[in-house]
């Protein structure tokens, strides 16, 4: 009969450099490459371009350097699903698992993986999206698999395999492909600087808070006040999805050294880098595009324009490979973190049995292999897009109920280890509770299509919820927690 202390158990083998590469990695997808179009159309300025993402990496800077207080009281797996247990509740924490698996994380993996088909499609033409493998109707859908979707299920599951053979594995895959996607990235802003032109330059920055809608045709729509709220709003969107996933470290915390030190700072040196990175790369697309080129890049892919000005025409495949990297390495960050979560829920009988076990590589493979296959369906499903559109709400909502905790905590347990306080406290974590909100209540006064979704998905995790609890002290019951 196998003992309690002969379990595998999860091993310490993560250092600062490996949780800072973690953070940067996972923020670090498609999303810099490609949704400052987006952007540059709801609000029609360089200077409110770049205020966008002044204002998501505030929140991404404070949102972090918040957390890292309550990464050092509770150094445990499943990171903001345990911070929201313990302020809160477990079926808060619990709503918060159930959307991150339903969509959250596993969207993100597809969105990610899909990314990286499309841009391998600029060096091997056959896995483009265009090229479908099978296609029917599905009463008035059309339901239709490319050979991009095969190819991003194909880097998903070998993801997923090598994350399998332990923490080492995706350990090295992460820190080699973060590295080399922070130094080309570097390396495309550091040469996008020496190609500025200042005719563009000053075009672009001559009336750079004149906020106003770019349309795909060059005409300009005029804002009013409200609609330039909302502008503000539906831009962050994609700011915030091309920001999110800096809280991937504190899901591995149960298999990172001296974790109290190492989560806090690993946030902090994470999300600065990225904030950095992304401010840079669009002050550089304004020195070498016009806000009409950002705005019409050919399917948003605004860093391969820039690029064909920066190198010429090899800008293309320059800019595809980086993407590759880019996507892969990031993907890499967000599957391996993402089964710490699961693996917690289940300790806690809120998830399958099975995903609370280790393998013999000390890592929760039943939890790898289920992400894998969500995340794989979304991809087939071709509805991974839609659904992100759907999650930054939630995700936000999520962050900012993380955060409040903080004084929630400081009530109820005064006496608890502190190692680190949230830095700014009380003012910080305020003002992000305060722009997160704000957010929240702009989207759903201007973009009800972005939250009620999410709402709806959050929402059906509660009767999931329950099924949950019941089965977990039945053990005659078959369900969730067996």
């Amino acid at each position: 009969m196998t003992t309690k202390s002969t379990q595998p158990k999860l091993k310490h083998e993560l250092g600062l450099l490996d949780g800072t590469m973690l953070v940067a990695g996972s923020m670090i997808g498609s999303g810099i490459f490609i949704v400052s179009a987006d952007i540059t159309r709801n609000v029609g300025s360089a200077g409110w371009l770049i205020a966008v993402w002044l204002i998501t990496g505030f929140m991404t800077l404070t949102a972090a350097v918040s957390y890292g207080e309550l990464s050092a009281m509770f150094p445990k797996a499943g990171g903001q699903y345990v911070y929201l247990k313990e302020s809160y509740n477990k079926l808060i924490a619990f709503l918060y698992g159930w959307s991150f698996f339903a969509v959250i994380q596993t969207g993100t993996i597809a969105a990610v993986g899909v990314a990286f088909s499309k841009f391998t499609a600029y060096l091997i033409p056959a896995v483009s999206e265009d090229n479908i493998l099978f296609g029917t109707m599905i009463g008035s859908w059309h339901f239709t698999i490319s050979a991009a979707q095969c190819v991003s299920i194909v880097v998903i599951v070998l993801l997923t395999f090598i994350n399998t053979k332990g923490v080492q594995s995706g350990k090295i895959i992460q820190n080699i492909f973060t590295i080399t996607k922070l130094l080309s990235l570097f390396g495309l802003i550091g040469f996008g600087f020496l190609a500025f032109k200042g005719d563009v330059w000053h075009a672009n920055w001559s009336h750079a808070w004149d906020m106003h809608k770019l349309n795909a045709d060059g005409s300009i729509g005029t804002l009013t006040i409200a609609a330039a709220l909302g502008a503000i709003a539906a831009s962050m969107v994609g700011s915030i999805f091309s920001s999110d996933s800096w809280n991937n470290v504190t899901f591995i915390a149960g298999e990172m050294s001296n974790p109290k030190r190492n989560i806090g700072l690993s946030l902090f040196l994470g999300t600065l880098i990225v904030t950095i990175i992304y401010v840079s790369a669009n002050v550089m697309y304004t020195g070498v595009l016009s806000l009409h080129d950002i705005a019409t890049a050919d399917k948003d892919r605004v860093a391969v324009a820039a690029s064909h000005v920066i190198f010429g025409n090899v800008g293309t495949y320059v800019i595809a490979v980086m993407i590759m990297i880019s996507t892969f390495g990031c993907n890499n960050g967000l599957i391996m973190a993402g089964a710490r979560v699961y693996y917690t829920m289940a300790k806690d009988g809120l998830f399958f049995k099975k995903t609370g076990t280790l393998n013999k590589a000390a890592v929760p493979e039943f939890g790898l292999w289920i992400q894998a296959i969500v995340a794989s369906v979304l991809c087939m499903s071709g509805k991974y897009g839609d659904l992100l559109d759907m999650i930054s709400f939630v995700v936000v909502i999520f962050y900012v109920l993380t955060i409040i905790g903080i004084y929630k905590l400081r009530i109820t347990r005064p006496d608890a280890e502190r190692p680190y306080k949230a830095f700014g406290y009380p003012v910080l974590p305020a003002i992000y509770i305060l722009m997160g909100i704000a957010f929240c209540i702009l989207l759903i006064i201007y973009k009800p299509a972005f939250t009620w979704p999410g709402l709806i998905i959050v929402l059906i995790g509660i009767p999931i919820y329950y099924i949950a609890q019941r089965n977990s002290t039945n053990e005659d019951t078959p369900g969730l927690a067996d």
